[in-house]
């Protein structure tokens, strides 16, 4: 769990606190810079007998440079650390994209929207692509575009 001063800026971390200093739950993304290497180094082992990734965290935050980005409303973050939980994830996935006919985790397609892939590299993405399911979704994200008259 992290804790945030006023100006949201993280100013603890915990691993499965009994007692939640807030509502926000560090759910397992990161990204490090090559400090990473020593701090893990220096690690002791937990109760657990684990190295936490919880004390990379904490010794980042010491130092100041922990940076951490609260996800917004419409961000759901999924369990999939055992076969139920993957199982249960994979169906809530399925059951957003058929509701909502878009796909989840459609690297393409984000990029194209957020500009960083033209319609022309798209097309030709998508092209070199087996025919599949998720072909035919790009196929769709490339007509809408040039329908919508996007480049």
């Amino acid at each position: 769990m992290v804790e945030f001063d006023s100006q949201g800026q993280a100013i603890s971390i915990e691993e499965k606190p009994k007692q939640p200093r807030s509502n926000y739950a560090v759910p397992g993304l990161y990204l490090y810079d090559s400090s990473v290497v020593t701090i893990t180094r220096n690690l002791k082992p937990s109760a657990r007998g684990e190295l936490e990734i919880t004390d990379v965290n904490v010794e980042y935050l010491r130092r100041g440079q922990l940076h951490v980005h609260r996800l917004s409303r419409g961000f759901a973050w999924l369990d999939a650390g055992t076969s139920s939980s993957l199982h249960e994830a994979s169906a809530y996935v399925q059951t957003i994209e058929k509701r909502a006919g878009l796909k989840i985790g459609c690297p393409e397609e984000a990029a194209f929207r957020r500009g960083f892939l033209s319609l022309e590299r798209l097309e030709a993405l998508t092209a070199r692509m087996p025919r599949c399911e998720y072909r035919e979704y790009l196929v769709e994200v490339v007509a809408e575009a040039k329908r919508l008259g996007r480049k």
